[in-house]
């Protein structure tokens, strides 16, 4: 398994539908590449926003991050919505569950 989480904090003066639209459309993108797990996202009373995605592996989540329609949107992330945003990737050490 490999995580991908993305911490982010969007700009006051975005257009929220754009941003929505944009957003779908990546879900659902994603759920079709080869290696897709799941994906999650949570927004803080703070305003931060994190989004958990899972991945069979390494090589799954990098071919995603390379999607040219998921790279054109990262850029207008970074242009139009993001004030800040932070990745985290990796397999995690350790994987507890319960039951």
């Amino acid at each position: 398994m490999y995580l991908v989480v993305f911490r982010n904090r969007k700009r006051a003066d975005i257009n929220g539908a754009d941003y929505s639209a944009a957003a779908n459309r990546m879900e659902e993108r994603a759920r079709a590449q080869p290696g897709f797990l799941s994906f999650k996202s949570f927004a803080a009373d703070d305003g931060e926003v994190v989004a958990i995605s899972e991945w069979e592996s390494e090589a799954a989540a990098r071919s995603w991050g390379r999607d040219q329609e998921h790279a054109m949107i990262q850029g207008r992330g970074r242009s139009e919505w993001y004030a800040e945003y932070t990745l985290l990737a990796g397999s995690p050490d350790r994987i507890h569950r319960f039951p």
